[in-house]
């Protein structure tokens, strides 16, 4: 059948459109599911978790992103080892050990400093990490950062007590019925656990600037001398301390373009996951390649190098 030819603008008109569409950029990943894994009650990595997977699932609108709760960092690197997760939060001191579960994991950024707290009573006659010798004292939940530092100090210390695995909620709880002496936590400032803590009771933190020294010196890098400010607690005094890094990680088979947008969300949405997460305001772009000895993945590379230009 005849047809009338096209005028040649309207041709070209067509072409073009056709090469744009052929141009355009992919549209953004859709995994069917995203598994990040976070920390337990009373946890800033649980809060910071719950935060950040409600901005990715803006950004991965076809996609079901889960905050999966655990014991935080030892348990996280052994759900990104078993595949049970794709991200997961850790603290540097314990992705580097040896021993630790992983393997093919990388980060999608440093994120913000967690400050060793040691709460006891303000009344109790402990005014040093020593005095704790033959109390009760939670070491944090089985499986988190706080248990594996915390036990990292004791052993180099030689320093026994009657230690107990409590996750900061219950060790909060438990300090408040006098079911316990004292109690670890390794976490970023300020803490929902020890905040509400401090507003039962009073409250404070031992020193632990010597220790700090014990641990930088045993092990070079992850260690770093710091101090929890006065204003950080309700009535609770400011105190020396030890700070470690805390990473975002990943898996190394997880694709380039879901862990650069990963990588975006945390990095340009600070300001949201912060709602409500004072600590969250220190993740900031500037800090972030900063992961040590842990390489970045490499859509977080992609995502650092395209900021910078």
């Amino acid at each position: 059948m005849f047809q009338r030819a096209l005028p040649r603008r309207a041709v070209l008109l067509g072409a073009a459109s056709v090469a744009a569409a052929g141009c355009s950029p992919p549209p953004p990943p859709a995994p069917a599911e995203l598994v990040l894994a976070t920390g337990p009650p009373g946890a800033v990595f649980r809060e910071i978790g719950a935060a950040l997977a409600g901005a990715l699932e803006v950004n991965l609108p076809r996609t079901r992103v889960t905050a999966r709760p655990s014991a935080a960092t030892v348990e996280n690197l052994g759900l990104l080892a078993g595949r049970a997760a794709q991200f997961g939060f850790a603290s540097l001191d314990a992705t580097l050990d040896p021993g630790a579960p992983g393997g093919g994991l990388s980060a999608i950024g440093r994120l913000y400093d967690s400050f060793l707290h040691l709460a006891v009573p303000r009344d109790a006659p402990v005014r040093s990490l020593a005095d704790l010798a033959g109390r009760t004292v939670s070491l944090g939940a089985a499986g988190s950062g706080t248990e594996f530092t915390a036990t990292r100090l004791l052993r180099l210390l030689g320093l026994r007590l009657r230690d107990v695995r409590l996750t900061q909620a219950d060790a909060a709880s438990q300090l408040a019925e006098g079911r316990i002496d004292a109690f670890f936590t390794l976490t970023g400032i300020p803490t929902p656990a020890i905040s509400g803590l401090a507003d039962r009771m009073p409250i404070r933190l031992v020193p632990l600037a010597t220790e700090a020294g014990v641990l930088a010196d045993a092990f070079p890098g992850p260690y770093v001398p710091a101090t929890v400010p006065a204003t950080t607690y309700q009535g609770v005094p400011p105190c020396q301390t030890v700070a470690v890094p805390n990473l975002l990680l990943t898996r190394d088979d997880v694709a380039e373009d879901v862990a650069e947008v990963v990588t975006r969300t945390v990095f340009t949405e600070a300001d949201r996951i912060a709602a409500g997460h004072p600590e969250a305001r220190r993740i900031n772009v500037r800090t972030g390649i900063a992961t040590g000895p842990v390489p970045l993945h490499p859509g977080a590379i992609r995502w650092f190098r395209a900021t910078k230009r």
